[in-house]
């Protein structure tokens, strides 16, 4: 593996460090309103910032996945929930462009690529998370389409111009079988989007969208009937290597912030920073996520070169999100009571970062993973 930057990469490396400066001092705000303003996503997609790793025809830039990598980690700096457009957009816009018929990827995909509409992922529901495999929501013919019924939970729920969502088409299948995916324009009928009042991650408007009777044409099925749960799942092998980057780059401005501050304060007539107790913790930390990188990048390089990459990435997926948190929770701690303070964004990142433990795929579930992988699911739980 080649740790040489291209060109290229260095350019867009150079041009989310411009946006990350930019959308920092809106961090806070954005959780307050609980959105990021279609302005916003325009911009980013207008540096070619969002899915750079998509076919050109379809309004990528033919990038490698590892530059999408290295876009998310610095957008993460200046606003995690900002650098979920990146990761959202790079798993939905692969899997569209892969798996879906040509006229709906042609008019998808590209207003992925541009920022002008967000198109969400559906898997889990309210009665099953890492169940994935199990779903509720059924999809039957009718009308020449499908009639969609149940409930998913989804992230940008309120704002986003489509779904991709997971439904039983053939109940007579066991667990993971007879699973179809689907595209679904929001703007259609028997849709309603409710809201929830997450800890963190507010600005991605996480919710639960209800299907009652919700048609949607034929050409809207994803990949094979029966068969999208196997077909479209690979692509979260991309996109667990991506959150942890978007993971790792708030925990590692975090860090330098922390350094910049322990420096900087006085206590017993010298910097805080001399005291083994203070700079111990933030160079174990900055070792940590250096390794976290490198297993993010290494899986992006395997996915790059077409080779397995499915255990590493579930290590990235359980990993670097906890080990994120884990960095910051001590880095809260080394700020003392103005960590506590909501001045500061640390407390807010903490929050943000926590959910990724749980969404995209528990600790459990990636271990899981990892285990059968392994040994097989001869020897695995």
């Amino acid at each position: 593996m080649d740790f040489t930057l291209t060109a290229s990469q260095k350019k867009y490396v150079k041009e989310a460090r411009t946006v990350a400066a930019m959308i920092a001092p809106g961090y806070k705000q954005r959780e307050i309103d609980r959105a990021i303003a279609p302005e916003l996503r325009l911009e980013i997609g207008g540096r070619g910032l969002i899915a750079p790793e998509l076919p050109v025809e379809l309004g990528g830039r033919g990038e490698r996945r590892l530059t999408s990598g290295l876009i998310t980690e610095e957008i993460a700096r200046g606003d995690f929930n900002v650098a979920y457009l990146q990761v959202v957009g790079s798993l939905v816009g692969q899997i569209l462009a892969q798996s879906a018929k040509p006229a709906v990827a042609a008019r998808w995909v590209p207003k992925i690529a541009s920022g002008e509409e967000i198109v969400a992922i559906g898997l889990s529901e309210p009665g099953a998370g890492s169940d994935a495999g199990n779903p509720s929501l059924t999809a039957r013919r009718e009308r020449g389409g499908w009639v969609l019924n149940g409930t998913k939970s989804m992230s940008f729920a309120k704002q986003c111009g489509a779904t991709v969502v997971f439904a039983k088409t053939d109940p007579e299948q066991r667990r993971g079988r007879g699973i179809s995916a689907f595209l679904v324009d929001m703007a259609g009928d028997g849709l309603e989007v409710e809201g929830v009042n997450d800890m963190g991650t507010r600005a991605v408007t996480r919710g639960f969208v209800h299907f009652t009777d919700a048609w949607i044409p034929e050409d809207h099925l994803i990949g094979d009937e029966g068969a999208g749960f196997t077909q479209v799942m690979q692509g979260f092998d991309f996109s667990r290597a991506l959150i942890g980057l978007q993971c790792i780059g708030a925990a590692a401005v975090t860090v330098e912030e922390t350094w910049a501050h322990v420096s900087s304060r006085q206590a017993f007539d010298q910097p805080l920073s001399k005291f083994q107790g203070v700079a111990f913790p933030l160079a174990e930390s900055e070792t940590l996520l250096t390794a976290a990188r490198l297993l993010c990048h290494q899986t992006l390089w395997l996915k790059d070169e077409g080779l397995p990459h499915t255990s590493q990435a579930a290590m990235c997926k359980w990993w670097a999100p906890k080990t994120a948190y884990d960095v910051i929770n001590s880095c809260l701690l080394l700020h003392g009571q103005f960590g506590y303070m909501q001045d500061l964004p640390i407390e807010q990142r903490m929050r943000d970062v926590l959910g990724l433990q749980i969404g995209d795929g528990t600790a459990q579930i990636m271990k899981l993973i990892i285990s059968r992988q392994s040994v097989g699911r001869e020897f695995a739980p």
